[in-house]
């Protein structure tokens, strides 16, 4: 439990693109969708669908050049959508070398614009004064 703990801890970007996600019910059928990626880390990924997934369901993720795999740990409901989580293997990391989502976002990168606009705002005030 520690590990999957510590896996948690990556960095989630946020992100938009589509990618195919496969995966066989219960019964032994196999089912394709397409799925809007909505963050990813090293370790997992969350994606929007549009049918709901079970919790231990094992999933691949096809996208332009490869695949990752893993297992959905979550999956809710919420704003007319199926969100489901989903815990990568561990040959399975996401890497920005193999791939990289047509739209990515670092909150971190985020949080240090707004900070150094502010240190200026206020530095820019009181030369104004």
């Amino acid at each position: 439990m520690n590990h999957m703990h510590e896996r948690r801890i990556d960095t989630r970007l946020l992100c938009a693109d589509l990618v195919e996600l496969i995966w066989v019910d219960e019964a032994g059928q196999e089912h394709r969708r397409i799925g809007n990626l909505e963050d990813i880390s090293l370790c997992g990924m969350c994606l929007q669908l549009e049918a709901p997934l079970l919790p231990g369901c094992r999933v691949r993720a096809l996208y332009n050049a490869g695949e990752l795999s893993g297992v959905v740990r979550y999956a809710v409901f919420r704003d007319g959508a199926h969100f489901v989580g989903v815990e990568l293997d561990a040959d399975s990391t996401w890497s920005a070398e193999r791939f990289v989502p047509q739209h990515l976002l670092d909150p971190r990168d985020l949080l240090h614009r707004v900070l150094a606009r502010r240190r200026g705002a206020q530095s820019g005030s009181s030369l104004i004064q």
